[in-house]
């Protein structure tokens, strides 16, 4: 059997250590029962917090681990629970698992990240030069600080060998799975996520984002630029228009948009656009195309694949998804 510890942080949202938890204990268990058949567990699960005593998460739950960090002599697998939104105050609180999560690195576990749990992974350099994920809303913030690591945050699940990555809060199922079927093969994996109930099919947190629009610079120019395409994105305008109203040319309006937010004011304009698009595809009823007129596209196949590319499904799939029963 594979051997899992859980790292509980604390401050933490603790379905990313309940379910897992579940997840690896029902493996080869559940199914097994439910059918009739003898069971077979595939992996021994502990859970452990940095000192061992009673660690509170958010909302005041409280979950007592088995054992502290230290007092972990053998395992295959660690797993890195959520730690709260706070990064600094998580790195603060949980700095002593850095060490040790390079220790067992070495060793030759594998060690796996949930949400913010993935910070504790890239402070400890195990994701540097690697591809990673992590919760959509911490996206910005993480590659400030962690500009080594190659962040995916379109991505649920994130495997780059002897580390994993998780995006939200329920992409611990989705890790978990991933984990069983990575071990036990996929016969398993089906029958855990069909005993437990659990989707199987999700592959990006993309739909379930709002598009980031960074404003966190100083360039004054730019961040008028920004609020102009804001107001204005219906509009049909040119790059070279809107460099000119600001008094600079076309390339050096370019770099400048690109130095202030990371990226380009033609992909901006997109996701202004897409992102009033998801607004009306979830609160109205008007036809796809409707919707891409008056968002500023009048090519509805550009638009459809523009669309899919920024959410990771079809304005069609986003309505059933994310829209009220009225608009379904």
């Amino acid at each position: 059997m594979k051997r899992v510890t859980i790292l509980i942080l604390s401050r933490g949202l603790y379905s990313t250590v309940t379910g897992p938890l579940e997840v690896f204990q029902f493996a080869g268990v559940w199914w097994n029962h439910l059918t009739g058949q003898k069971t077979h567990p595939q992996f021994q699960v502990v859970t452990a917090s940095i000192d061992g005593k009673l660690v509170t998460g958010a909302g005041g739950l409280a979950i007592m681990p088995q054992f502290s960090i230290e007092q972990i002599t053998t395992t295959d697998l660690i797993l890195v629970s959520s730690g709260g939104a706070h990064l600094d105050s998580l790195i603060e609180h949980n700095s002593q698992a850095i060490a040790w999560l390079q220790q067992w690195h070495r060793q030759g576990a594998t060690i796996a990240g949930i949400c913010t749990g993935v910070c504790l992974l890239a402070e400890a350099g195990l994701l540097d030069g690697k591809e990673a994920t992590t919760h959509w809303g911490m996206a910005e913030e993480f590659r400030a600080r962690y500009p080594n690591v190659d962040l995916r945050p379109d991505r649920l699940v994130v495997d780059a060998g002897s580390v994993l990555c998780a995006g939200g809060v329920n992409a611990a199922l989705d890790l978990s799975l991933y984990l069983v079927e990575k071990y036990c093969g996929r016969e398993i994996a089906t029958q855990c996520a069909k005993s437990l109930l659990i989707e199987t099919s999700r592959t990006s947190q993309a739909g379930f984002a709002v598009l980031a629009l960074n404003k966190r610079h100083s360039d004054k120019a730019i961040m008028e630029a920004q609020d102009w395409i804001e107001r204005n994105y219906p509009q049909n305008f040119t790059m070279e228009e809107l460099a000119s109203s600001y008094s600079m040319s076309l390339r050096s309006f370019m770099r400048r948009f690109k130095a202030a937010t990371g990226g380009t004011p033609l992909a901006y304009l997109h996701q202004v656009r897409v992102s009033a698009a998801k607004s009306a595809l979830e609160t109205g009823v008007d036809q796809v195309e409707a919707i891409s007129n008056r968002v500023g596209y009048e090519d509805v196949a550009f638009f459809r694949a523009l669309f899919r590319r920024y959410t990771g499904i079809t304005p069609k799939a986003y309505r059933v998804k994310f829209g009220t029963r009225a608009t379904r």
